[in-house]
């Protein structure tokens, strides 16, 4: 008896007012251990048949394999991805409601609207980098142009005629098209659209003459024929597409970059949930299957840990906000 008094007397223990903060980090490992606990939804903050849903979908398809819980999209389009993403923004911080963020949503958006819902660095759990393709600026094949020279001279010989679309106002397609606009100093006219597809259902059915969208959101019609690709935006040309040139070796420098997405989640998120999410998507875009698929579309898949995505992402603000500005360009 003795001896257990001893070992009860110099034993120790938690002072009184540490226990809140014990018993609720005990709770927080639980519920990382056990995420995913139930459905998890991904919003797409953009309509459904474009880049952000394509990549979303596959990656949402992968993560319900692997983690043994449904995870759904649901898309919610408007402002250039800000309405869908300042839902995300706004919701309680546990991994059941994410979205799929990207340079458009949360790089060029921000930058153009005068007062922002968000900051998209700070009001962020920034958790994986997905990768982009690059834009690709294509026209209808009725249209007398062969290559990116032949549009330049018949849009300076029919000034404020030629119409080309983009995903919206403030998306990456359209910052592409009005800096080729520019450096070509042609007036072409452009129709801003609510998502990449309304774009791509117009110009293959001759109502515009050009686009600039995502290589990813054309591919299909420009392998069918349906769509004449005349440059991309990257910074070299593409294996899958051997035969198509960028705007930078056609004498366009400055009209290079990938409309690259990613994974976001709301501010506060619990580290462990962004650690397993994090090296669930990198091992999906590694997938044999998952590459063969965004390769087609002209996407490298990224390997970035979450801190290095966050100095990715500021870069990208640093990057992209004076230029965005400076294009005059507004947010739907």
């Amino acid at each position: 008896m003795n001896k257990v008094r001893r070992q009860l007397k110099h034993r120790q223990y938690l002072p009184f007012s540490l226990l809140p903060f014990a018993f609720c980090l005990g709770i927080a490992v639980a519920n990382a251990q056990g995420y995913p606990a139930k459905t998890v939804r991904i919003v797409v903050p953009f309509t459904p048949g474009g880049t952000a849903d394509t990549l979303g979908r596959i990656v949402a398809a992968k993560l319900t394999e692997s983690l043994g819980q449904n995870f759904v999209v649901e898309n919610r389009p408007g402002a250039g991805g800000v309405l869908g993403s300042d839902l995300v923004a706004k919701s309680a911080p546990d991994g059941y409601l994410l979205v799929v963020s990207g340079v458009a949503s949360h790089v060029i958006a921000p930058a153009l609207a005068a007062k922002p819902p968000f900051d998209p660095a700070r009001d962020f759990t920034h958790i994986a980098l997905f990768g982009g393709p690059p834009a690709v600026f294509g026209v209808h094949p009725s249209l007398p142009a062969k290559d990116l020279k032949s549009f330049v001279v018949l849009a300076w010989k029919n000034p404020h005629t030629l119409i080309y679309g983009s995903p919206g106002n403030g998306t990456q397609g359209h910052l592409m098209g009005e800096l080729f606009k520019q450096s070509a100093r042609m007036e072409i006219v452009h129709v801003p659209y609510r998502g990449a597809s309304g774009a791509v259902v117009d110009i293959v059915a001759g109502h515009i003459h050009a686009i600039s969208t995502t290589l990813t959101t054309a591919s299909a019609q420009i392998r069918a024929g349906r769509i004449r690709a005349l440059a991309i935006s990257s910074a070299a040309r593409l294996p899958n597409y051997p035969d198509l040139p960028t705007y930078r070796e056609l004498g366009y420098r400055d009209v290079v970059g990938t409309v690259w997405f990613s994974l976001s989640g709301p501010p506060g998120m619990p580290a462990d949930i962004v650690s397993r999410l994090n090296g669930e998507v990198r091992r999906i875009l590694q997938l044999p299957d998952v590459r063969e698929r965004l390769r087609g579309d002209g996407i490298e898949p990224n390997q970035l840990d979450p801190k290095a995505f966050n100095t990715f992402m500021s870069d990208e603000i640093r990057r992209w906000g004076p230029i965005v500005r400076a294009s005059g360009a507004v947010v739907d």
